[in-house]
């Protein structure tokens, strides 16, 4: 009986140890790749964010002549899908390549250009064809300004709120074609190098030429707008971009006139914790106003920007804008316009690598009472709060 039961044990641990050795040489199932990785193997990045937030206006959000004195938080008290943004792109430093840029959300609808339909909470906001040789590249099709120091892409943002001058003094996007040269380097990757700019046009946030606002005359601008721009390192922790747009526009004004900005960027990395950014405008367009007076407006926009920890910062932004005539905001307008101001101070977490949390608290002001409340009644103040969470992919 002793004997047969060491036999059964002897089996037995023999057919666990045939089992674990079998397991051990048995090849690893190969792991699925993600679409992510497909792509790149394929030369075709993908990436892009999901933006959602909460925004709090103690006012309607809208100056006493209807336009909207925000740019994306314009809800009053809201929940918000912000933007769905997902770019694909094979931006190669040889040769031919692409880049598609689509935003669905509530942002789509403010970024739209003319011949587009922004109401359906979708936008193509960027559809390019993409050829570099060494130091220069050119793109053809619709892509963003070259102005400002915010852009539409809110990760890039330092904060929640967009600035004035990104919604009232900039274009968002043109459509056309732009070149990029960079001597001695690649204009794909400058690296801190100078890039020279120069393009054409269709003007500001016009995809369809003949889509795009007639004058209050019954004009339309069919010309094409110029672009010109620089930018580079004057130093190894200053950085400044140039640029200047000019042709005629004929949406919103009195007679179809030429317009022009002139917008400068700078940026100064005091530390590797403490950033400083300048952004100034300066832009006026002929015959905008009855009577073909022009109408001109400019505006200067200061940032700081702090890391705390790995995982925290805060950011602030000071800004004017000068409105001189009205024409950008509507308030006021042919006569004297309004002076705008705004504060903003915004406190940004990480919890994730992909991940950002951001609050944010605003405070806007006016030499003019222009800020239209929910009871009707117009002021000089209004002020925001918002909560902001970005999943970056």
């Amino acid at each position: 009986m002793n004997f047969r039961r060491t036999i059964l044990a002897v089996s037995v641990a023999a057919a666990c140890l045939n089992t674990a050795y079998a397991a051990d040489k048995m090849p690893e199932k190969p792991a699925v790749p993600t679409l992510g990785q497909v792509m790149e193997a394929t030369g075709i990045s993908v990436n892009g964010y999901v933006d959602a937030s909460y925004t709090y206006l103690s006012g309607t959000g809208k100056f006493t002549g209807g336009t909207a004195n925000r740019v994306f938080d314009t809800e009053r008290r809201s929940f918000n899908v912000d933007a769905l943004d997902l770019t694909l792109s094979a931006l190669p430093q040889q040769g031919f390549g692409g880049m598609v840029n689509l935003t669905a959300g509530s942002d789509a609808k403010v970024i739209g250009s003319a011949g587009t339909t922004p109401a359906h909470d979708f936008d193509v906001t960027q559809a390019y064809v993409h050829y570099a040789a060494g130091g220069l590249m050119v793109i053809g099709g619709k892509y963003v300004t070259l102005s400002g120091a915010e852009v539409i892409k809110s990760p890039s943002n330092l904060n929640f709120s967009r600035s004035i001058l990104f919604g009232y003094a900039i274009p968002f996007t043109h459509t056309g074609v732009r070149a990029y040269y960079t001597p001695g380097g690649s204009a794909v990757s400058p690296d801190g190098k100078w890039t020279y700019i120069a393009g054409v046009n269709n003007g500001w946030d016009v995809q369809s030429e003949s889509a795009q606002g007639t004058a209050t005359d019954g004009s339309q601008a069919m010309g094409k707008t110029l672009e010109l721009g620089a930018n580079g390192n004057i130093t190894k922790d200053l950085s400044l971009a140039a640029v200047y747009y000019g042709g005629n526009e004929s949406a919103g004004a009195f007679e179809t006139g030429k317009r022009s900005l002139l917008d400068l960027v700078a940026t100064f990395n005091a530390t590797d914790k403490l950033s400083f950014t300048l952004n100034y405008d300066n832009a006026e367009q002929d015959k905008a106003l009855a009577g073909a007076k022009k109408a001109k407006w400019s505006g200067l926009a200061g940032y700081a920007n702090y890391v705390l920890t790995d995982a925290w910062r805060v950011a602030f932004r000071m800004e004017s804008f000068d409105d001189k005539d009205g024409f950008r905001t509507g308030v006021n307008l042919g006569s004297g316009g309004q002076k705008w101001k705004e504060s903003t101070i915004t406190l940004a977490n990480t919890p994730a690598k992909n991940v950002e949390l951001r609050g944010e608290l605003r405070a806007d002001s006016s030499d003019q009472s222009s800020f239209l409340q929910s009871d009707g009644k117009a002021t000089k103040n209004q002020h925001s709060a918002a909560l902001e969470a970005i999943y970056k992919f």
